[in-house]
């Protein structure tokens, strides 16, 4: 079995500074969020750097799309296998704005992403750390190194902000 290397949380004891390299990608990130925020979609946002440089963006178009699965993250993989003409998404990192669901978890490990990075946890569906472990469960043919936490108060904030209008007009 491959091994995509070691799952790290934001209780582990991480290198100083081990964050910081990760702000730029996870700014652009939250700017995908904004995008869906602004066409009233939740506001998750992704992008996909491979050999530094993005290669896939996306955000939450669940709404518009009526679609249950054009979650951020699945557009961004989607853009990338194009990309690289190849569904095997190696050396590329995977920046989002929330924990991945179980259905994006999977299709993370599908594609081989070695490196997921995530700012807020989702406690009702995160399937990282919060609720499953899908990237890690060892029962799987491939895993996926995962650090979670990364300017997660901005990443937090605009879903509060988010959900707090929505209630505002009545709706979700």
């Amino acid at each position: 079995m491959a091994k995509c290397g070691k799952l790290f949380s934001m209780s582990d004891d991480l290198p100083p500074n081990i964050l910081q390299p990760h702000a730029q990608w996870m700014r652009y990130a939250l700017s995908q969020a904004q995008i869906a925020y602004e066409q009233d979609e939740v506001p998750v946002g992704a992008v996909i750097v491979h050999e530094g440089r993005v290669i896939a963006e996306g955000y939450n178009q669940r709404e518009t799309l009526n679609d249950p699965t054009a979650h951020a993250e699945m557009i961004a993989i989607t853009q990338a296998a194009e990309s690289l003409s190849s569904w095997r998404l190696l050396d590329c990192t995977l920046y989002v704005t929330l924990e991945p669901c179980p259905m994006c978890a999977g299709a993370i490990v599908q594609a081989r992403i070695p490196t997921v990075i995530y700012g807020a946890t989702d406690p009702k569906a995160g399937a990282c750390h919060s609720m499953f472990s899908i990237t890690e469960d060892e029962r799987l043919n491939h895993r996926c190194s995962v650090l979670g936490g990364v300017m997660q108060e901005d990443c937090k904030a605009i879903l509060q902000q988010f959900f707090a209008d929505q209630r505002a007009k009545g709706k979700k």
